[in-house]
């Protein structure tokens, strides 16, 4: 199951569209031109527009998948942390906020702030509340967070 925000989903709805409308034809006309090129076995033209094809058929059907397994999720408001929420943290021994917003795995962006529902921050602010600390065993030790704000 992925979770989506509305604009995410638009968003690769929209690609989809452009993928199956422009991209499909501009692959195949590259298909076509690489074929009156002749032999087909020493053909780079030819083995890229294939490549091409396949990568852009993976596409189409990745985005496929998401969509009809998506779960679209609204601006969340609450007392406990959902995908959806944006949490105000602090880290131990540090007294900047951090902001995060969560995500399903599609959407995650850190320099954003967005972090996915399966990192492992995303997984230990799940089902928390307003005063929780948690705690995250990262590569660099483990990290201390205290929840200020769910919004």
């Amino acid at each position: 199951m992925e979770y989506l925000t509305i604009e995410k989903k638009q968003e690769l709805e929209d690609e989809l569209n452009k993928l199956k409308s422009v991209r499909r034809k501009e692959v195949a006309d590259a298909l076509l031109y690489a074929k009156s090129l002749g032999d087909l076995s020493e053909n780079a033209e030819y083995h890229q527009a294939r490549e091409d094809q396949a990568n852009c058929e993976e596409r189409i059907s990745h985005i496929e998948t998401i969509l009809k397994n998506a779960v679209i999720m609204d601006k969340h408001s609450g007392h406990t942390v959902t995908v959806g929420s944006t949490v105000t943290v602090t880290k131990k021994g540090e007294k900047e906020e951090k902001v995060f917003t969560i995500v399903g795995s599609e959407e995650s962006d850190a320099s954003a702030g967005k972090i996915s529902n399966e990192s492992p921050v995303g997984r230990a602010l799940l089902g928390k509340g307003k005063g929780d600390v948690i705690k995250v065993e990262t590569p660099k030790g483990e990290m201390v967070y205290t929840i200020k704000q769910i919004a």
